[in-house]
């Protein structure tokens, strides 16, 4: 039998990054998957980061994963969404051609040393005892491995309806779905239930009128989600703005019963922010219209994705409500809208490593875990790879904190509270959001990748150096005092009286529309923009960033208390009923993640710590 250390099932997002940890972390890595031409496959909106997902984007990339460097190979528009508010809620988002960005994801797996990727479906797991010892494939092959990621995404038992035609099985449009692995993980004992989601349709780009609508053009200037590459950009392009209006709400009513959602043909629960157009006009009948992006997929082609539009109605009906949107009055669809409903496991069966309790050396990521979105799935990829390789080579597991990533609240999320949803991360999910930032993820997470071996020399090089720059531009502000006409100028540009006294640039930067490098240069220092944003940020933030890291240390100390792993909740007569249910449920493994439990008080907290102590 074949063997390796590693083996990932699934080539989607969630796979690909856990593939790629594993095999940077040193462990020999198989990634399998039943179509190697469809790894790194945008199934839905050809997009890339948005509210707090593009800070997931960014983190993975700090621990040497993939996504951000595919974006950026595949980048055609970029946008800072909420540049308008403060930098906690600032949001990368590029719009990506989705062939170069699967070329991209492919190519940056296909150059890591010790991973090799294989066409294959698997049939079943290996279980010797309790714990995993590799796969069964479809055709027979018996391949051995310490450590199982599985990420099938909508692929367990997956079918694809569209109005009130019999369900087609499939994982994704013209793919087959993964049956005998959903029911072997049943027969293991593993719960699973079914959620359900969907894409709009797409269109001709040259049937649209585009000059009746609104472009939406990118923003100016290089961005790059990596920290490790600076990858040439392709040419840019435009989305475009209109709206679903009252003629679209009557067609989508008078149809309606044929829905394969509100027909009764769906059952799983879907996604409540990213909802169907017929959820939107039952759930919001006062909205007199919704608002729709045309996206472009890509530069060799001109079909557009309708953002906004997801639907199950049959595809007659899907023509008949495009053409009475502004500007698709001539559309002709290229391909229909479609729901989906597959297995997903609920998330509170794993680990804070993402690990199946039940299953020791099984881990899950993606979809699967009850999540929805490229990026949620890509952030427990690399937490789920990390951890994979850790428990395949006997090395301590990797667990981010709340405070200490984004994909520590995404795992921590699903963990400790599960879903009653497909779960999507927004930075309100956060209570560190003003420390969880898109500038400073390298900062947060280098130290991981470099303890973890994650980084090759020349991109912990880098890393370092981009640090030791921003290091030196604070030290500065800090150092440089600050007076003259030219200070004076920004003064008054701000609106404060220019005979105000200011010691040094950090006091002057402090105040509010006054920026860093304007104000080393009125001091005759010279930094670059680049730099010189973590610094402004620490700078303005500076009390709020205390009470955060205060509040912060105060959880930490929650998280360090240990729960005894044989403890038996359902004896400690202190606890309430609920929370004895939960907690013997659950099993966390600190005070601190039985806290984060619904229906834990902090009386029962209180019980905890004192039957822990006891013991």
């Amino acid at each position: 039998m074949e063997r390796f250390d590693v083996i990932v099932i699934g080539g989607g997002h969630a796979g690909s990054e856990a593939a790629a940890l594993a095999a940077r972390s040193g462990c020999h890595t198989l990634l399998l998957t039943q179509n190697v031409a469809t790894i790194g496959q945008m199934s839905c909106n050809p997009a890339i980061g948005g509210i707090a997902k593009g800070t997931v984007v960014r983190e993975v990339d700090a621990l040497g994963g993939i996504m951000g460097r595919a974006t950026d190979r595949a980048m055609i528009q970029f946008r800072m969404l909420n540049r308008s508010k403060g930098p906690a809620v600032w949001s990368p988002r590029a719009q990506c051609d989705r062939r170069l960005y699967r070329e991209a994801v492919q190519s940056l797996l296909q150059q890591l040393p010790n991973l090799v990727i294989r066409q294959g479906n698997v049939a079943k797991l290996i279980v010797t005892g309790p714990s995993v010892a590799g796969v069964v494939t479809l055709d027979g092959s018996r391949l051995g491995a310490r450590a199982i990621v599985l990420t099938a995404g909508t692929f367990l038992r997956g079918r694809i309806h569209v109005g009130h035609a019999e369900g087609v099985p499939a994982g994704r449009a013209g793919e087959p779905p993964a049956v005998e692995i959903s029911q072997h993980l049943a027969d293991l004992g593993l719960e699973i239930q079914r959620f359900k989601t969907g894409t709009p349709p797409r269109i001709a780009g040259e049937s649209v009128n585009l000059v009746a609508l609104a472009r939406q053009n990118g923003d100016e200037g290089g961005y790059w989600f990596s920290s490790y590459e600076r990858a040439v950009h392709p040419r840019q392009l435009p989305c475009y703005l209109t709206w679903a209006g009252p003629e679209v709400k009557a067609v989508i009513r008078q149809h309606l019963n044929e829905s394969a959602l509100y027909g009764g043909m769906i059952s799983g629960r879907g996604p409540r922010y990213c909802p169907s157009i017929e959820d939107k006009i039952v759930k919001f009948p006062a909205a007199e219209r919704h608002q729709v992006f045309l996206e472009p997929e890509g530069l060799d082609t001109s079909e557009m994705y309708v953002n906004g539009l997801s639907t199950s109605l049959p595809a007659a009906v899907q023509l008949d409500f495009l053409r009475r949107v502004p500007g698709l009055e001539s559309v002709q669809m290229t391909r229909p809208g479609y729901a989906i409903e597959y297995d997903y496991f609920p998330p509170t069966q794993l680990a804070p490593t993402l690990e199946v309790r039940a299953v020791p050396g099984l881990f899950m990521a993606g979809q699967i875990n009850g999540t929805t979105g490229y990026e949620e799935a890509a952030g427990q990829g690399a937490v789920a790879g990390l951890n994979a390789a850790a428990h395949a080579a006997n090395r301590d597991p990797v667990v981010f904190g709340r405070d200490q990533a984004f994909i520590g609240v995404l795992v921590d999320d699903l963990t400790s509270r599960g879903v009653d949803e497909p779960y999507r991360l927004f930075t309100s999910r956060s209570e560190y959001r003003l420390v969880l930032r898109q500038d400073n993820a390298l900062r947060r997470l280098l130290p991981t990748a470099i303890g973890r071996g994650l980084l090759t020399p020349q991109e912990r090089r880098l890393a370092e150096s981009r640090l030791r720059r921003e290091d030196a531009v604070l030290a500065t502000a800090r150092a440089t005092p600050v007076s003259g006409p030219d200070v004076g100028e920004m003064l008054r540009d701000a609106g404060f009286s220019a005979s105000e006294a200011v010691a040094n640039a950090t006091e002057l930067v402090k105040r509010q529309g006054i920026g860093l490098v304007r104000t080393l240069a009125a001091a005759g220092v010279f930094v670059e923009p680049a730099d010189a944003q973590w610094a402004e940020i620490e700078i303005k933030y500076e009390g709020y960033l205390a009470r955060e890291a205060a509040a912060a240390a105060r959880i930490a100390r929650m998280d360090a208390f240990p729960l005894p792993r044989d403890l038996s909740y359902s004896d400690i007569v202190s606890l309430s009923t609920e929370a004895r249910e939960k907690l013997q449920r659950h099993r966390p493994a600190t005070l601190g993640q039985a806290g984060r439990i619904p229906g834990v008080s902090p009386s029962d907290l209180h019980s905890l710590i004192v039957e822990a102590a006891r013991r």
